[in-house]
C-alpha cells in the first residue's frame, strides 16, 4: 500500500495538451498576420518573431510532457498515445515555423491568393485541433466522445480543402509563372503550407484513436 502511494500518478497531461494547442494557435495566427502584412518589412519581422516565440513555447511544453511521462507510473491515457499526441502536435508548431522561415530564406516577392487561402485553412485546422484536444479529458462521456470525433472529421475536411487548393495552385503556377526561380520558390511555399494541414490531420487521427479506446 505504501509503495502504491509513493508511485508518481497521472501528471497533468490534459492541461499540458491544452497549453500546447494554444501555442499552436498563437503560431498559426502570427503566421497569418505575417502573410497579411508581408509588404511591411517591420511588421513582417515582428510576426516572424511571434511565430518563433510560440514555437519555442510549444517545445517547452513538449519537453515537459515527455519528462512527466518518464517520471509518471500511472497515466490517464495509454503512454504511447500521450507520446504520439504531444510529438505530432509539436510537429504542427515546427511546420508553421518552417513556413515563416521559408518565406524569409526564399525572399518571396509577394503573397499570392493561394498562400492566403492555404494560410487561412491552416488557422482553421489549428483552431479545430485545439477544440478537439480540449475534449480529451472527458471522452468517457459519450456525448463528448461524439463531439471529439466530429471535430476530427472537420479537420479531415479542411485538410481535403487544402489539398484541393494545393492542386489548383500547382496547376496555375506551372501554366502562368514565367520566372523559373519564382516558380521554384512558390512551389516550395505551397507544399510546406499544405503540410501543416496534413500534420493536423495526423493529430486528428491520434485523437480519434484515443477517443475510441477510452470512450
Amino acid at each position: 500500500m505504501l509503495f502504491g502511494k509513493l508511485l508518481p500518478r497521472e501528471g497533468n497531461f490534459f492541461e499540458m495538451f491544452n497549453q500546447h494547442a494554444e501555442r499552436i494557435i498563437e503560431a498559426s495566427r502570427a503566421f497569418a498576420q505575417l502573410v497579411e502584412n508581408y509588404p511591411n518589412t517591420e511588421l513582417r519581422e515582428k510576426y516572424n518573431q511571434d511565430v518563433d516565440n510560440a514555437e519555442r513555447a510549444a517545445d517547452r511544453v513538449t519537453d515537459e510532457v515527455n519528462r512527466t511521462l518518464h517520471q509518471t507510473f500511472i497515466t490517464p491515457l495509454d503512454r504511447e498515445h500521450i507520446h504520439s499526441l504531444i510529438n505530432t502536435m509539436d510537429d504542427v508548431a515546427d511546420l508553421i515555423q518552417d513556413c515563416a522561415d521559408t518565406l524569409y530564406l526564399y525572399d518571396v516577392s509577394h503573397m499570392t491568393e493561394e498562400i492566403h487561402s492555404l494560410t487561412d485553412l491552416n488557422v482553421r485546422c489549428c483552431e479545430r485541433l485545439r477544440d478537439a484536444v480540449k475534449l480529451l479529458d472527458h471522452v468517457a462521456d459519450a456525448k463528448v466522445a461524439e463531439a471529439a470525433l466530429k471535430t476530427c472529421q472537420e479537420i479531415d475536411l479542411l485538410e481535403s480543402d487544402a489539398d484541393r487548393v494545393l492542386r489548383g495552385a500547382m496547376s496555375k503556377l506551372f501554366r502562368e509563372e514565367p520566372d523559373v526561380r519564382e516558380l521554384i520558390k512558390l512551389k516550395a511555399i505551397y507544399e510546406i503550407l499544405e503540410s501543416v494541414s496534413d500534420k493536423c490531420e495526423e493529430v486528428a487521427n491520434v485523437i480519434e484513436g484515443i477517443v475510441l479506446e477510452n470512450s
